[in-house]
């Protein structure tokens, strides 16, 4: 435990719940609470009114909204902020958003209103549980670290404190706090809360590795000929980025990110490979499958970062030896058999690591120039596409621009669809918190209200999402809450005409003239597409549509300068997928193998 005491809440014994919840979130310096108003959370917003000069209360239009904007929010500023929704349908309506930020280790704090306890049983208006009252904490439970829910007033001090403690140390996560109405309102207890005030801010050290362990690592890997690093989310959760150039650098190992870590090591750097997985690019898969040994830096191995655990697609473990580095014990051996595992902060493993380096020698020359032979071969086959100035617009033209144009502190979001296997292929990202993606639980929406989130917490960069027309539609309320409350954020909406992703699943899988309802088309089966730009305009925001791909770069520098909400929509050809040099697996239908590189490294 460290840090010193925190000052006091200021509770008489005549405050109400609201407000010491209210002073609570100011005193642990969270400076957003986003949510949707609601009877059930009537008496929250009274407790915040009060203190609107040092916590801001912002209003959504959906509830999903507000989960969204608080997980972008924590990625760039590393502080979790808290939502709040009413009983009932009110925070249903966030369960999606909630478990997207709980696979991705995003903290954030759920207020959730319920009804008065001495209604509870009666059924009262937007009571859920039939069988067991009040019973919404069973709803999110599978989905945040912890569920709280205080029946009383002076239980909130310590659910609150416990609750701060849980979000953000070890592996970060959202937590939840089911407040009913009635203790909102009521007094609490001065004893119960001047108790919790001897606690300092919940920010505990973090676990180096098992000295013995680390010294394991640290021989195979100045034994192994043709080594790698594979960096994953947990990297960037530590701040380990540094520490990561710094070991690779000092022994000379290539360094690929998984896709959740894209971003973690600066994809312009000699020894990177780019990401792993059924959309990463020949040298990142070709080197995994043949090295010797794997260093692995939080990363949980799943399904679409392993190609599907199928192997040789990505991995080879075994033969290959696999050093494994997580925080979170439990995903150490869930899908691969280390050699070593270690159960550290990501940063702290490698600054261990880097105090038992030794001088690789010409070791791994051939190792590096087998690699320099993957990404010729890679880059000679997916330069051309990204000039192009076809109509409809390459999806690779849209990335190369959107790269070209956004700054190298500007932060890009991606929302879930075909888009993002672009984006995981083909941008760049340089530095760490600039590429945002939803990737475990996959929740469109991320990208369409997140990026909302991460202009609030870094307010002087640019913020561009690119989303998919389907999550866009489903989210687009997002674009008039940025709109009322002037965060100037860009969507880049890409448009063509439907869920293609699962469209090019459906024909891969079943058949090449089984498409059903996966496109947007009319009853005369043409493709169909709303005016996206005319509805932003109708929400106060610009709007505009970009048809050729020479108008795109422009447009979003225009975008960009203008420091307005502005929706782009970009209209992309549906037709051209991505070269594969992974897989996925969706058993027992049979796996796709590769088509570029297959069995040729």
């Amino acid at each position: 435990m460290s840090g010193n005491a925190r000052q006091p809440a200021r509770v008489a014994s005549t405050s109400k719940g609201a407000a010491y919840i209210a002073d609570f979130l100011i005193q642990q310096k969270v400076p957003y609470i986003f949510g949707l108003c609601g009877h059930g959370i009537l008496g929250l917003l009274d407790g915040l009114f009060d203190r609107q000069g040092e916590i801001k209360t912002l209003s959504v239009h959906h509830e999903s909204v507000s989960a969204f904007m608080a997980d972008a929010y924590f990625r760039v500023a590393q502080r979790p902020v808290a939502t709040f929704t009413s009983c009932g349908p009110g925070s249903a309506n966030i369960v999606v958003a909630v478990a997207a930020a709980f696979a991705d280790s995003s903290a954030m704090l759920n207020i959730t209103g319920n009804v008065p306890t001495g209604q509870w049983n009666r059924g009262p208006f937007q009571e859920t549980g039939r069988y067991f009252q009040g019973d919404f904490i069973n709803v999110l439970r599978p989905y945040v670290k912890r569920s709280f829910q205080p029946t009383r007033s002076e239980m909130l001090p310590l659910a609150l404190r416990q609750a701060f403690a849980l979000m953000t140390n070890g592996r970060p996560g959202p937590v939840h706090i089911d407040v009913p109405l009635n203790v909102f309102v009521e007094p609490v207890d001065e004893e119960a809360a001047r108790r919790e005030d001897l606690w300092p801010e919940a920010r505990w050290s973090r676990p180096a590795g098992d000295p013995r362990a680390i010294g394991e690592a640290a021989g195979l890997l100045a034994e192994a000929e043709r080594p790698v690093i594979v960096a994953g989310h947990g990297v960037e959760l530590s701040n380990a980025e540094p520490a990561l150039q710094a070991y690779a650098e000092a022994i000379s190992i290539p360094v690929a990110t998984t896709p959740f870590g894209k971003g973690v090591f600066d994809a312009r750097h000699p020894l990177s490979l780019g990401v792993t997985g059924r959309n990463g690019p020949y040298m990142a898969n070709a080197a995994c499958r043949n090295a010797d040994v794997i260093l692995a830096l939080g990363t949980r191995f799943d399904d679409r970062a392993t190609s599907a655990w199928l192997p040789g697609f990505t991995y080879r473990i075994p033969p290959s030896k696999l050093i494994h580095v997580d925080i979170d014990s439990n995903e150490i051996g869930r899908n691969f058999q280390p050699a070593v595992g270690i159960i550290a902060d990501a940063r702290l493993a490698l600054e261990q690591l880097l105090s038992h380096r030794t001088e690789p020698g010409n070791r791994r020359e051939g190792w590096l120039r087998r690699i320099e032979g993957w990404r010729k071969k890679w880059d000679e086959a997916t330069r051309p596409p990204r000039t192009s100035d076809a109509v409809p617009i390459r999806p690779e033209r849209v990335v190369a621009d959107v790269r070209k144009v956004v700054p190298e502190d500007g932060i890009v979001l991606v929302d879930v669809g075909v888009h993002h296997n672009w984006m995981v292929a083909e941008y760049d990202a340089w530095k760490p918190r600039t590429l945002l993606q939803t990737w475990g639980y996959a929740s469109m929406g991320f990208g369409v209200a997140g990026p909302l989130g991460a202009k609030l917490a870094a307010p002087d960069r640019p913020v561009v999402t690119v989303c998919g027309d389907g999550g866009f539609v489903m989210n687009a309320s997002a674009v008039l809450t940025a709109v009322e409350h002037e965060i100037p954020v860009v969507w880049v909406v890409w448009n063509n005409c439907g869920f293609a992703v699962i469209r090019d699943q459906q024909l891969g899988y079943f058949g090449k003239d089984r498409e059903l309802a996966t496109m947007f088309k009319g009853k005369s089966g043409k493709p169909f597409s709303a005016d996206y730009a005319a509805l932003a305009r109708s929400m106060g925001a610009e709007g505009r549509t970009v048809e050729k791909p020479a108008d795109l770069a422009g447009q979003l520098e225009v975008a960009i300068a203008s420091h307005r909400p502005t929706v782009l929509d970009v209209r992309v050809d549906p037709d051209i997928r991505p070269l594969a040099t992974g897989g996925w697996d969706l058993p027992p239908l049979p796996p796709p193998f590769p088509n570029f590189g297959w069995e040729e490294d």
